[in-house]
């Protein structure tokens, strides 16, 4: 297969034709070998599918110096039309973020992707004896390449997503959460070091105590201040097996209960997450990957008096061989718990094959040709105080007859995170660091709950505009949701995750008091707004002005 490149040479010297600065040196001095690549359909798609925003190039490149290169040129000339860079790993977006319209898209996966572990164990016999663990990563990794190559040496990060097959960098940009979030903290709270490439082209390795400031900003930071190259990630020692429990509930109060006494218990409990059973179909495809059998048939009632039920699914690690230990613990866990008797299922797998748990609901998407589809996702942190409200809110939208996806619902701790070191992992630092550029809401008494409506749209069903009527719909929940109520509506001060505002003006909103820090942050690291387009968080000259006219396409062999 030929591919088509464009010398980047030619790139630079398109910029600063368009520039009033007298560049002394050929742009090959600056640029070398990296080429650009033409742009693929897929290079203007993401999982959400309802953004395409089509580039001018693609970079596929080799190490984070072909990067520096590229933002150093791109920043080095006076103000004027120039293209925009947006970063992609697993191309798991929702809503255009990782593209940038007649810009350069930037593939991580390009990048090397080696996952290093270094670990010296402690002697004594305690399980929890391994310390100085860490893995040196590639941001371009997958999750679940990390994780396998970690359990070679039966070690684990402490925090993960659902779904693994997302990038270390794509993850480390937004925050990485999961029903382990409760107790070691987002994925963002979970770092050592991190080796990123500023807007203005510079190769910086940052940490909590060398260059903090971009170490805190990249985390979190939506891909504004710099493309994050590599990572350090703690770890910790990995169970063989894990015991996952689900149970069921009609009510959501005694649903949520549960769930908070469950994460008050991190000694014992190492996974919390919870989700609404709208109909059979729900229930069907939540159960996919849970390898027992359910013996739970509710009556979801008739049209028009629909009835709503609910699960907890917990978790608990496994190091012994005959499991006793994992057992007692449900058992004395379960006792504690309010579900519907009889209906709580207990079963024993793998600990790679539990973290891996969506993948097998991955496959039963695409087997109904609901993978490829558009995803109009809503994602919302709700303090606690005001989750009964948000869910009136949320499920006088939807139809529980019709609806296709699950919709999440979990408690996270908002307290301050303990800075995360290697001879504390393990240990308990469960909050959001408020140094990083993440984004939660005020949470008195510490506890907000993730409202996930991961929702499939089947095309011969939902066309464009049906998908725009629910993103409509999305919208008008998330303005009523992230308000504080001054206006008379229910504004519960709640905070979108994984979204794109649709102004500058309301990605100010969304910042709230933290805006004059992250503005900050980007004058310092990316002065002339050269990166993450997509978000729309920082508006610039349109890069559309910039001159592409002398680049001349090559074969490639």
């Amino acid at each position: 297969m030929e591919l088509k490149a464009m010398y980047p040479y030619a790139a630079v010297l398109a910029v600063l034709l368009c520039s009033s600065v007298n560049f002394i040196q050929s742009p090959t001095d600056v640029l070398g070998p990296v080429a650009l690549l033409e742009p693929t359909p897929s290079s203007a798609r993401d999982f959400g599918a309802v953004v395409s925003d089509a580039p001018f190039a693609v970079m596929q490149p080799d190490s984070p110096d072909d990067i520096a290169l590229l933002l150093g040129a791109l920043s080095s000339t006076a103000p004027s039309p120039r293209a925009t860079v947006a970063a992609v790993g697993a191309g798991h977006s929702l809503h255009g973020q990782a593209q940038a319209r007649d810009g350069i898209v930037l593939e991580t996966r390009a990048l090397p992707r080696d996952v290093h572990v270094v670990s010296a164990r402690a002697h004594g016999g305690d399980d929890d004896a391994t310390v100085r663990a860490y893995a040196d990563v590639g941001a371009g990794a997958l999750w679940v390449e990390v994780l396998e190559e970690c359990l070679k040496l039966g070690l684990a990060p402490p925090s993960w997503t659902d779904y693994l097959y997302l990038t270390v960098g794509g993850t480390l940009s937004n925050g990485g959460i999961s029903g382990q979030t409760f107790k070691h903290g987002p994925q963002i709270s979970n770092v050592l070091q991190l080796e990123v490439v500023t807007g203005k082209g510079e190769v910086v390795t940052c940490s909590p105590t060398e260059i903090p400031e971009l170490f805190f900003a990249v985390l979190g930071g939506l891909g504004q201040f710099g493309i994050i190259t590599r990572a350090r990630i703690p770890l910790q020692l990995a169970p063989p097996k894990v015991r996952w429990v689900r149970a069921f509930y009609d009510s959501f109060e005694t649903f949520t209960g549960d769930q908070e006494l469950l994460v008050s218990m991190p000694e014992q409990v190492d996974y919390v997450e919870g989700f609404m059973v709208l109909n059979e179909q729900s229930l069907h495809s939540s159960s996919v990957a849970f390898p027992a059998q359910l013996n739970f048939s509710p009556d979801f009632g008739s049209k028009g008096r629909k009835k709503v039920y609910y699960c907890i699914e917990f978790a608990v690690h496994d190091f012994q061989q005959d499991g006793s230990r994992a057992d007692r613990v449900v058992e004395l866990v379960s006792a504690k718990l309010s579900y519907l008797r009889p209906h709580v299922y207990s079963v024993e797998v793998s600990y790679f094959d539990f973290l891996n748990r969506v993948r097998m609901e991955e496959e039963s998407l695409r087997s109904r040709g609901l993978w490829d589809v558009p995803h109009p996702w809503l994602n919302v942190f709700v303090p606690k105080h005001g989750i009964t409200q948000f869910k009136g809110l949320l499920m006088d939208t939807v139809s529980a007859d019709d609806f296709e996806g699950p919709i999440l619902v979990y408690p996270l701790l908002t307290d301050k995170a303990l800075r995360c070191d290697v001879n504390s992992v393990g240990k308990r630092g469960a909050g959001w660091d408020g140094n990083t550029s993440a984004v939660v809401p005020a949470a008195p008494g510490g506890v907000m709950y993730i409202f996930g409506v991961l929702r499939s749209t089947d095309p011969a069903r939902c066309g464009r505009a049906c998908v725009d009527s629910i993103m409509a719909q999305h919208h008008r929940i998330a303005d009523e949701a992230c308000g504080d109520g001054g206006g008379g509506g229910r504004g519960i001060g709640a905070k979108q995750y994984l979204a794109r505002q649709p102004s500058p003006a309301r990605w100010r909103d969304h910042f709230g008091a933290g805006w004059g820090r992250f503005a900050a942050r980007k004058a310092r690291f990316d002065p002339l707004h050269v990166l993450g387009p997509g978000q729309g968080i920082f508006p610039r000259t349109d890069s559309a002005g910039w001159n592409k006219s002398t680049l001349t396409p090559l074969k490639v062999t």
